[in-house]
C-alpha cells in the first residue's frame, strides 16, 4: 500500500487558481455574454403578458401532447401565478433555457463527431463518465472561482451537469440507424454529408428528443443547487424555505418545481414518439426519388 497520500486535491487547487489569475479576461467575457442572454430570455417571458403566456403553453401543449396534458399545463399555470411565483419561474425557465440551449450547442456536434469517429468516442466518453457521477455541488466550487456569486456560475454548473445525455444519446441514434438504410442510401448514391445530414441525423431524431428531454430535466434539477451560489428563481424559494425554516414556503417553491418539470417533460417526450414506419419510408423515398432521377435522365 501506498504510505503517502496522491496530492490530487492540492494539484487541482493549484489549476484552479492559476486559470482563474491567467483567464480572467475570458471568464470576464464569458461572464458578461451569459449574464446578457439569460437577461434576454427573461426580459423575453417577462414581456409576455401572463395569461397570454399560458394559452400558448396550453396550445403548445395541446398540439403535441393532447388535450389531457394541455388541461394539467394550464391549471399548472395558474396555480403558479397565483401562489406569486410567476417572476421566479421566469427566473428559472430563463436559466433553463440559457442553459438547455448551451448544451444543445456544444453537444450536438459533439454526439456527431462521435458517431463518426471510434477514437473520437472513447476519448469523450470516459469525459461523459466523469461528468455525469461528479456529485453536482463539486461543480459550484470552481464555477464560484471563475464566476463569483450569481446566476451565470449556476448556469455553468448547470450546462456542464445536463449536457451528458444529449452527447450521448444523439451518438447513440445515429449509430443505431438500420444497416440496411445506410446501404440503402449509399447504393442510390448518398455522399458521406448527404448520408449524415439527410438520413442519419432525421432517424436519430427521436433519440435526440430524448436526449434533450433529459437536458431539461437535469437542468431543472440544478436549479435549487444552484440558489446555494446566488442563482435566482424558484430554487432561491426552496433555498429560503429550508435556511429559514418555513416549511410552506419551501413547498410552494418545489411545487412549482415539479409543475414546470412535468410540463415540460410531457411536452418534449411527446415530441421524441417514434414512428416505426420510418424506416420504411425512408427506403420508399430513396427508391422513388432514384426513380425519378432515372427517367428525367431518360427524357
Amino acid at each position: 500500500m501506498l504510505s503517502t497520500k496522491l496530492p490530487i486535491g492540492d494539484v487541482m487547487e493549484e489549476i484552479i487558481q492559476w486559470m482563474t489569475v491567467n483567464f480572467a479576461g475570458f471568464f470576464e467575457g464569458m461572464k458578461q455574454g451569459l449574464s446578457q442572454l439569460i437577461s434576454g430570455f427573461q426580459s423575453l417571458l417577462n414581456a409576455i403578458p401572463v395569461f397570454l403566456f399560458i394559452l400558448l403553453f396550453v396550445f403548445l401543449a395541446w398540439w403535441v401532447a393532447g388535450k389531457g396534458i394541455a388541461i394539467f399545463t394550464g391549471l399548472g399555470l395558474i396555480l403558479i401565478h397565483n401562489l406569486l411565483l410567476w417572476k421566479q419561474t421566469m427566473q428559472t425557465l430563463a436559466l433553463v433555457s440559457t442553459s438547455t440551449l448551451i448544451a444543445l450547442m456544444i453537444g450536438l456536434p459533439l454526439g456527431i463527431l462521435m458517431s463518426q469517429n471510434d477514437i473520437t468516442y472513447k476519448i469523450i466518453r470516459p469525459i461523459l463518465d466523469f461528468m455525469q457521477t461528479m456529485p453536482a455541488f463539486v461543480y459550484l466550487i470552481p464555477a464560484v472561482y471563475f464566476f463569483d456569486l450569481g446566476t451565470v456560475p449556476g448556469a455553468v454548473a448547470t450546462i456542464i451537469f445536463a449536457m451528458p445525455p444529449i452527447v450521448r444519446l444523439t451518438n447513440l441514434g445515429i449509430r443505431q440507424v438500420p444497416k440496411d438504410i445506410i446501404e440503402a442510401s449509399k447504393s442510390f448514391g448518398s455522399t458521406p454529408f448527404q448520408l449524415l445530414f439527410k438520413v442519419q441525423i432525421p432517424l436519430a431524431i427521436p433519440t435526440v428528443l430524448a436526449g434533450l428531454n433529459q437536458t431539461i430535466m437535469l437542468s431543472l434539477s440544478m436549479v435549487v443547487i444552484s440558489a446555494m451560489i446566488g442563482a435566482e428563481g424558484l430554487g432561491n424559494i426552496v433555498l429560503q424555505g429550508i435556511t429559514q425554516m418555513k416549511i410552506g414556503k419551501g413547498f410552494e417553491g418545489g411545487l412549482a418545481v415539479v409543475i414546470i418539470a412535468m410540463i415540460l417533460d410531457r411536452i418534449t417526450q411527446c415530441l421524441g414518439n417514434e414512428n416505426p414506419k420510418t424506416g420504411k419510408m425512408f427506403i420508399r423515398n430513396l427508391r422513388t426519388k432514384k426513380k425519378n432521377k432515372s427517367l428525367r435522365g431518360g427524357i
